[in-house]
């Protein structure tokens, strides 16, 4: 980290002034896989991982930032010049880029990072960071912005600017998730509940170690596929079909199938806020392990490496 030290310490010389911190946690889902962006409901949340921003504010319109998750040195570009397809600080760069588009008048700054959220790894780092980074320019610039509204912002840099078709979990679980509770959200209403989690009920989160992206690949066919079959079912949104229109119309495959996924899997978010609100771990088990098998065989985003995962997990008595 010297090389931070010594970044900060050449702003200091530049403009003396106090630093800002602001930190968000990152996130997981325990259900509600691929819901999201059809309007559906989800159920994540946060994990004890976080990334931590430390601000200062310049007095010109040069924006230089500094990140521990990737090589040393400083990158930097000016307020108004922003440009997608520079790298990691495309993150920042949306930040900027999203509040000027609201309106909203932020001065230039050094902005450091410290990541403990691992990227690519499913548990929201670019939300964590661009959700942090709101909240201390919230702080410098004195905005008018509630978590709820950062967390649409957020969503937009990844949307409007990076160029990510995702939908809002990611960004409402790590601006409103507190630490020991599940997030359920309705991401069409937006309205959400923090229901807190049984203490006799551990949660383990484990790394795959496969690396993915929200900006290309197989999400990107999924969500088309998904449309696809929204489309031929009569609605604009999975969210409003039903397990009856998708039984009344002959979709091809595999559209059938995606669309089973995000039908089924929407209610199996709500039978799971159920079981957690009567405490009943072993129905939440029965419906996780009903979500796991439908985005295995249904939407097919499994790998080998979870679903080797998951039979070992399965088969231990003690889990």
């Amino acid at each position: 980290m010297a090389n931070l030290g010594a970044f900060f310490h050449r702003a200091r010389d530049r403009e003396p002034g106090p630093q800002i911190m602001a930190a968000a946690h990152g996130r997981v889902n325990l259900i509600g896989e691929h819901t999201d962006y059809h309007q559906g409901f989800v159920l994540p949340m946060p994990i004890p991982q976080r990334t931590i921003v430390t601000v200062r504010r310049r007095t010109d319109y040069l924006v230089r930032a500094s990140s521990n998750a990737v090589v040393p040195g400083v990158s930097e570009y000016e307020l108004g010049d922003e440009a997608r397809g520079a790298g990691w600080i495309d993150y920042v760069q949306g930040v900027t880029y999203m509040l000027a588009r609201t309106g909203r008048s932020v001065s230039g700054f050094d902005v450091t990072i410290e990541s403990g959220v691992p990227p690519g790894a499913g548990v929201s780092s670019s939300a964590a960071l661009t959700v942090a980074l709101l909240r201390a320019l919230r702080i410098m610039c004195r905005l008018e912005i509630g978590d709820l509204e950062i967390a649409q912002l957020a969503q937009k840099v990844e949307t409007d600017f990076i160029g990510a078709p995702i939908g809002i979990m990611d960004q409402m679980s790590c601006s409103l998730g507190h630490p020991d509770e599940a997030l359920f959200i309705d991401t069409r209403s937006l309205h959400y509940e923090r229901i807190t989690w049984p203490s006799r009920i551990s949660v383990i989160v484990i790394s795959s170690g496969v690396v993915h992206a929200h900006a290309g690949g197989e999400y990107g066919v999924r969500r088309r596929e998904s449309f696809a079959a929204a489309s031929l079912l009569g609605v604009r949104w999975l969210r409003d079909a039903t397990t009856g229109m998708l039984a009344g119309t002959r979709l091809p495959d595999p559209l059938d199938r995606r669309a089973r996924h995000v039908i089924t899997e929407n209610q199996r978010v709500l039978d799971a806020v159920e079981a957690l609100r009567d405490r009943d771990a072993e129905r939440l088990g029965e419906l996780f392990n009903a979500s796991h098998r439908s985005m295995r065989d249904d939407y097919e985003t499994s790998t080998p490496e979870i679903d080797a995962m998951v039979e070992i997990a399965q088969a231990d008595d003690d889990i």
